[in-house]
C-alpha cells in the first residue's frame, strides 16, 4: 500500500488537448495534458512523412566549404 500523504493525486481518466480537442484519455498526475503533437497528428504514424535522401549531405558539405579533394565524391578516395 502507498504510504499516505507522499505520492501526487492519480487522474485515471485525465484529458489529452491537441489543438484544444480532446484526442485521448490516459492515466496521469495531471487532470489535463496539452500537448502539440500525438499520434493521431505525427507524419510517422498518419504514413505522411516524407523520406529525404541523406546519401550524398558530407560530400556536399565538403564541396561547400572548399575541403573535398578532386574525385572525392565517386568513390575514389
Amino acid at each position: 500500500m502507498a504510504k499516505p500523504d507522499i505520492h501526487p493525486t492519480w487522474y485515471p481518466e485525465a484529458k489529452v488537448y491537441c489543438n484544444g480537442e480532446v484526442v485521448m484519455t490516459v492515466g496521469s498526475t495531471k487532470p489535463e495534458l496539452h500537448v502539440d503533437v500525438w499520434s493521431g497528428n505525427h507524419p510517422f504514424f498518419t504514413g505522411t512523412q516524407k523520406i529525404i535522401d541523406t546519401e550524398g549531405r558530407v560530400e556536399r558539405f565538403l564541396r561547400k566549404y572548399g575541403m573535398m579533394d578532386e574525385g572525392a565524391g565517386q568513390g575514389n578516395k
